[in-house]
């Protein structure tokens, strides 16, 4: 029986980033850049004000009021701040240029360029207008309340570096530096199969020794939650040649395909016959429950990463999100490809299969006094089914028994894996 620990080192060593593309910025978020953009204007472009106000030339607004056109004040004039007459208004996007005299102002919008010789803004709750002038009430520096030019960047700096997570901050800085597509590397490509002589979609009837195809829709929605691109192929055929066509029309399509049926039993024998012919595949024995029989190989002239998962929907939900959802993750260029895990103290017993790691269903709460997590399990119990598609939806985590722990009491502590989400 293979390790955990050793199946998903064999199942990561094949994660493959897409080959990159060049999609619209608008389409980039949540994707790994593939490129350097270099900006090649500086950002902003013009000097701007930082806030809706006056352009003024600091030096008129200063405690001893502003020099004259000679640059001395007259002997006989006041003590303070004098008035400064407006002589017009800038608004946001105005291409009009303007010249700023000395002891005079401008009205200025956010985002309004400067006229020249301004070099600060004063804000509107600075002064208080009289007219077509104000009064300054403060005082300003050189620079205050002044985006300058390349003041975020500079022509030559890397607005967004290769290798990076396009999020909102770098669709911006994108669209900033005027690049309407950028070169990423593109949600991995998965198909989902379903096999099985039982199954029947989910705009049929079921007769007997029927069941509702669950793996395909469950599994899609486990893959674009994941960050896949998935294609769901819905049922297939057991029968060889029809399954087989199926498979290649979807490993030349496809980073990675996801078949699910029965992986264990005599049921999979035309199964793994018709997969062996396409490329390497095992079907081994992992230390997990649930989920132990699993496969994994690589098919196709491309050495697709390709999964075979069990029938049972929690079981194959379970392996999805332990084997299947790190190499997703990988491929999009994550830094941390597993699920976030914390110790939380048990509210009940637990019990767990010898000699296999447990990844059991759980609901995890958080102690509002102490902030302590607090987790319930949802399955494992004595008695109780792992194979609860129900109990599944209601939990928010995975419960992680080591696979030496047969019994957890009350009060003992265990890994807990987030799973997405609800609400």
């Amino acid at each position: 029986m293979r390790s955990v620990e050793e199946q998903l080192a064999l199942v990561t060593a094949a994660a493959v980033a897409p080959r990159p593309v060049r999609v619209a910025i608008s389409e980039a978020q949540g994707l790994l850049c593939a490129e350097e953009v270099v900006a090649e204007r500086p950002l902003p472009s013009f000097d701007q004000a930082a806030i809706d106000g006056y352009a003024v030339r600091s030096v008129d607004v200063r405690p001893d009021g502003p020099a004259d056109r000679g640059g001395e004040r007259g002997a006989d004039a006041p003590a303070g701040p004098v008035p400064l007459p407006v002589v017009g208004q800038i608004t946001a996007g105005s291409r009009q240029p303007t010249r700023l005299q000395p002891g005079q102002t401008v009205r200025v919008d956010t985002g309004a360029p400067l006229p020249t010789l301004a070099d600060a803004v004063l804000p509107v709750g600075w002064a208080t207008a009289d007219g077509r002038q104000i009064l300054p009430t403060r005082t300003v520096r050189t620079g205050d309340y002044v985006r300058r030019i390349g003041d975020d960047v500079q022509p030559g700096d890397v607005a967004v570096r290769a290798g990076s997570i396009i999020g909102p901050a770098q669709v911006g800085l994108l669209a900033s530096v005027g690049r309407a597509k950028v070169l990423v590397h593109p949600k991995p490509r998965m198909a989902v199969i379903s096999v099985g002589d039982e199954l029947v979609d989910v705009d049929g009837r079921p007769g007997t020794g029927q069941v509702y195809d669950v793996n395909s829709y469950a599994l899609t929605a486990a893959g674009r939650d994941a960050g896949a691109d998935v294609h769901r192929v819905g049922i297939a055929s057991t029968e060889p040649s029809r399954l087989r066509e199926v498979l290649e029309g979807q490993l030349v399509r496809s980073e990675l395909v996801v078949v699910s049926g029965a992986a264990g039993g005599e049921a999979t024998t035309r199964i793994r016959q018709v997969m062996a012919e396409l490329g390497q595949i095992e079907v081994n024995r992992v230390a997990m429950h649930p989920g132990s029989v699993q496969g994994f190989g690589r098919l196709g002239r491309d050495e697709v990463p390709t999964f075979l998962l069990p029938s049972n929907p929690v079981s194959a939900l379970v392996v999805f999100e332990i084997m299947v959802r790190p190499l997703i993750r990988i491929a999009l260029g994550k830094r941390q490809p597993m699920r976030r895990t914390v110790r939380a103290r048990t509210v009940a017993p637990i019990s767990s299969v010898e000699g296999r790691r447990g990844y059991l269903r759980g609901q995890l709460m958080r102690d509002t006094d102490t902030g302590e997590y607090l987790v319930r399990a949802l399955g494992g119990a004595q008695g109780s089914s792992t194979h609860l598609l129900a109990s599944l939806a209601e939990a928010n985590c995975l419960v992680v028994i080591d696979p030496g722990v047969t019994a957890v009491r009350a009060g003992d502590e265990v890994d807990v894996m987030f799973l997405a989400q609800r609400g």
